[in-house]
């Protein structure tokens, strides 16, 4: 085919049909979400929990426990301390059973009520919400800021700009000030601060903690928990019908629209909802719940709160929008009905699952040796004939205080017929510290054949009954 015939198969499109052409574009514009204040049951359950996990974060590491802090892990050193507990790299098990405990709550948490843990106690609906009640304080509620935002730059939207952000970074610095203090001592950190010499790293983790959390709880907020959060994605696994959920009653509340309040609903032909969207707007997501669950919803419940405080005004009976399970509003169930169903088999197995781990660590941390030993053969000197006749071989074993007390440890060997310590059998260690200790071990030359032979070392502690068995080999030169 010539290019003309090619040219005279492109279709030509009518100029009255392009300009009627719409460009689609494939990514949606961020809105900002302005949320309203709210007040109610679960509004106050949010602070409680704010609280809370603000106190035990900000103050924890200032409690002291003895000498020293009660947390601190103490990375230079390879110590960690929590409260009596001294744990090393090798205790390294009860980070990862601590790990599988929180996932296991969160399954079991999510099986029972849904995104609770998001609502209420995530760190990111916790700075949010604290970062929002500065930003009410400074620039007013919802319609305040919405009027700030929209008007012109005067000196009155400098100032309260100014004053807003200079609250979150403070707040933020404080934050990450804080985040650093877990891992050096506070208290020598403040002095650090004061005397401007700090080191590079903390000044590092203390700016990058800081903006994190000044980035995500002023600015990106709903958008972590909507695109950055992968718990928003795989949620709906753990869900089932029998899940309760912040659901919006639809039979009861359709057909919505405005009326006033000496109104009679079903002479209008309406339902409940007066479509007043008061749930959108304290909604911190910015979704609508009479559209049905959506995986934004983070179950904080203030479109409740609101819509409990709507019905009150109304005179109409409260829980329009209520925590309730799919199963519950299909059958029209009973509180006493959809609360039978949450222990199923699914939350009843994550519980027994969850309960054994939990006694397990708890035993785990109860009958753990208050030491710890490694054997390490000298790569120097294999074996050597000394006086005597005796063959011997030389060992460094590490020992390691896990108490914060000085100990002494006896250090016997058993596995061969006159093998012996000929050098020091007792070594003391510092609280807390970590100690090698050089032990040479001898065996008379007729007493074993040549190779290598299994020995096991014993080091008992000299206060209280605790022992530690290490393996090792001896070896007899042919």
């Amino acid at each position: 085919m010539s290019d003309i015939d090619q040219r005279k198969t492109i279709p030509i499109v009518p100029a009255a049909v392009a300009d009627d052409a719409e460009m689609v574009s494939l990514y949606q514009a961020h809105q900002k979400i302005y949320p309203r204040s709210v007040s109610g049951l679960f509004a106050r359950w949010r602070w409680v929990f704010v609280w809370l996990t603000q106190l035990v974060f900000y103050g924890l590491p200032w409690l002291e426990w003895g000498q020293r802090q009660a947390v601190l892990f103490d990375l230079g050193a390879r110590r960690f301390y929590i409260f009596g507990l001294v744990l090393y790299p090798q205790d390294f098990i009860y980070l990862t059973g601590l790990l599988v405990i929180s996932a296991l709550l969160l399954f079991l948490f999510t099986a029972v009520a849904g995104r609770q843990w998001c609502g209420y106690a995530c760190p990111q609906t916790v700075y949010t919400e604290i970062f929002l009640w500065i930003e009410r304080r400074i620039e007013g509620d919802r319609s305040a800021r919405m009027r700030l935002d929209a008007g012109p730059w005067n000196a009155n939207r400098v100032l309260r700009k100014a004053g807003k952000h200079g609250a979150w970074i403070l707040l933020s610095l404080w934050t990450g000030f804080t985040f650093v203090g877990y891992f050096t001592p506070i208290t020598e950190l403040g002095r650090e601060v004061l005397e401007l010499r700090m080191t590079s790293w903390e000044i590092f983790w203390v700016v990058f903690y800081g903006f994190a959390t000044y980035g995500n709880a002023g600015f990106m907020r709903e958008q972590v928990c909507k695109y950055m959060c992968p718990y928003a994605r795989f949620q709906s696994a753990m869900f089932d019908r029998d899940t309760l959920i912040v659901s919006y009653d639809e039979q009861r509340g359709e057909p919505r629209g405005a009326r006033s309040r000496k109104a009679d609903p079903a002479a209008l032909g309406l339902g409940s909802c007066i479509d007043c969207t008061l749930c959108v707007q304290v909604c911190p997501t910015g979704i609508d719940i009479r559209k049905g669950l959506q995986y934004e919803c983070i179950s904080c419940a203030a479109c409740i709160d609101v819509c409990d405080d709507v019905m009150d005004k109304m005179n109409y009976p409260r829980g329009l929008i209520k925590y309730t399970t799919q199963n519950a509003q299909q059958g029209g169930w009973s509180r006493a009905q959809t609360w039978r169903r949450v222990l199923r088999p699914r939350v009843l197995i994550y519980s027994a699952i969850l309960g054994t781990v939990c006694v397990a660590m708890l035993a785990s941390l109860v009958l753990r040796t208050p030491f710890k030993v490694d054997v390490v053969r000298d790569r120097g000197v294999l074996a050597r004939i000394v006086a005597g006749g005796m063959i011997e071989n030389v060992y460094r074993l590490q020992i390691m205080n896990a108490t914060e007390s000085e100990q002494s440890y006896r250090i016997t060997v058993t596995g061969l017929p006159g093998l012996t310590v000929a050098s020091e059998d007792l070594a003391t260690v510092g609280p807390t510290e970590s100690r090698w200790v050089a032990v040479r071990l001898q065996l008379p030359y007729e007493a074993a054949g040549p190779g290598t032979h299994p020995i096991h070392f014993e080091i008992t502690a000299q206060e209280g009954a605790a022992s530690v068995h290490e393996k090792s080999v001896f070896l007899v030169p042919r």
